[in-house]
Order: C-alpha cells, then structure tokens, then sequence
C-alpha cells in the first residue's frame, strides 16, 4: 500500500438483493446484502477543475457494483467481496485502493445475531522485477514473458528497459544472457507474483536443474513497493540485486531513483558503487 495520504470517496450501506450463500434457499431465493466501498483517489484535480472526468463517479460505481454482485454469485463472501474489490479496480483505473465490507444481514446461522461481514482492502503496487534468458531465442522468450505479464488480469507493464546482452554469472560455462528489467503495476501479492512468474517461465519450458545454470526464462522478484520480507520461497528485496550489473544497469534506465528499502540508497547510487569488473559484465 503507498504511504500517501489519499483522500477519499465513500458509498455507504449499497443494498444489494443476490444469491451467494452455500446452503440452497441463499442459491435460489437470494438474500439482501449491504456494500460499503471506501474509495482512495487523488481529488485535487477534481477540486480545482469541477470535472467529473477528473474523479469517480459514485453514481456509475454504484450502478457496477450492484450489476456485478447480481451476475457473480459466490458460496463463500470472502470469494464474493474479492473478486468485486478486484473489478471495481480493474473497472476504475484512476482508483489508488479500495476498502470494501461486505454485510450479510440474514445469515442462517440460527442465532440472534445482527449481521455477519467481511472487509478486504485491495491497492496497486509497482513491483520491479528481472528478466533473463540464454537459450534458444533470447529475444522471443523476453518478449513473450513482457507480453503474458502485460495481458495478466491484475497487472500491467508500465515499462520495460532494453535489453542488455551479459556475460554468464555464477562460474558455470554457458552461453551469454540477454537481461532486462521492467515495472509492474499489479494487484498480485508478492506470493501470487510469484507464482504467476513460475507459470509463465513454465510456459518456456523452464528447467532448475543447475544453479546460475541456462535457462529459457528466469523471471525475478526485486523489489516490491518498499516490502521487505524474507520466506521459504522468496526474498525481497532481491538478496543480490545490489552486485549484479546485469540487474541495476537496466534498472538504472527505467527506474534510477527507486531506492532501496534496506540499503537505502537509489538504484543510480548502487549501480555506480560496483566494482569495474562488474561492469564488465555487459556488453553494449
């Protein structure tokens, strides 16, 4: 989530006569529910310009929200709430985020309760990811790896460096690399990131059988919004992103003032503290 402090537009209490429910009589007869959306927007065009195009309609977003939970129905709230979060988002480009509660009055739990709700919150982030490749056609497999990214339902590229031709890393004997960097706009998680760039580098007939190793498609996290986390499964920011020229070169072109969350410094002031032999690595 970004830390700017973004204004916002609120619709309280939509009702909203559907049939998500897992039990037969919620399926087929339906029930009401209440929506409340909290909208995070930047209004200061809007402010000075008195345009609507500058803003969010609320009008036309209540309009989608009943429309898409009438026509999604859902077992489960929490899939029902997320997947209307995620369209509304994908709907209403100009939104940074949303907070979305989703109230089930008539919950047939047979007890006196009021109402039984859930409340998601869903932002953009721009993730920085690597990009390379050393057999078969280079070229073919990065742009094809740019493109599956940028026709994922939750991302878009927004930009994407050259691409760098570089010497193989890590002492095994291979042929050279072409790398790249690009930034993506997405609502994936870091893990769901992931996850969808191991689908796409199996789309490539991706094999890990050798560390630092050719490959087809190798597809990194380096960074995410300011995030640092370290699982089983992935780190961020990128453990080594800050002693690979082949990555902070092409980074410095689409991003040279992103800076590190842990190392705090920029992407420009990494790529220059590298040793000459590292810069070396790439062939211009």
């Amino acid at each position: 989530m970004n830390t700017l402090p973004y204004d916002e537009i609120h619709i309280e209490d939509l009702e909203v006569f559907a049939n998500h429910g897992v039990f037969p009589e919620e399926t087929k007869l339906g029930q009401k529910f209440l929506i409340s959306l909290k909208m995070y927007v930047d209004s200061r065009s809007a402010g000075k310009t008195d345009c609507l195009e500058s803003s969010v309609d609320y009008g036309d977003v209540s309009c989608f929200i009943t429309e898409y939970t009438k026509a999604h129905p859902r077992k489960l709230i929490e899939s029902a709430a997320g997947e209307l979060a995620e369209a509304i988002m994908l709907r209403y480009t100009i939104l940074k985020g949303v907070t979305l509660e989703l109230k089930k009055p008539w919950a047939p739990v047979g007890l006196p309760l009021k109402t039984v709700s859930i409340k998601i919150s869903r932002f953009w982030h721009t993730a920085y990811l690597g990009l390379g490749s050393n057999l078969g056609d280079k070229k073919a497999y990065l742009d094809n790896a740019v493109k599956a990214l940028d026709e994922t339902n939750g991302c878009h590229v927004e930009k994407v460096s050259s691409y760098h031709i570089t010497e193989p890393y890590g002492g095994v004997e291979q042929d050279d690399f072409l790398n790249a960097c690009l930034i993506l706009k997405t609502l994936f998680t870091p893990d769901e990131l992931l996850d969808k760039l191991h689908e796409i580098e199996q789309t490539a007939h991706r094999e890990r059988i050798v560390r630092w190793g050719p490959r087809t498609l190798d597809l990194d996290i380096l960074m995410y919004d300011d995030v640092v986390m370290e699982t089983d499964d992935l780190i961020i920011p990128h453990a080594e992103m800050h002693l690979r020229s082949f990555v902070l070169k092409p980074l410095c072109e689409i991003a040279p003032n992103k800076r590190h969350p842990v190392l705090k410094k920029t992407v420009a002031q990494l790529a220059d503290s590298l040793p000459n032999e590292q810069n070396s690595t790439i062939k211009d």
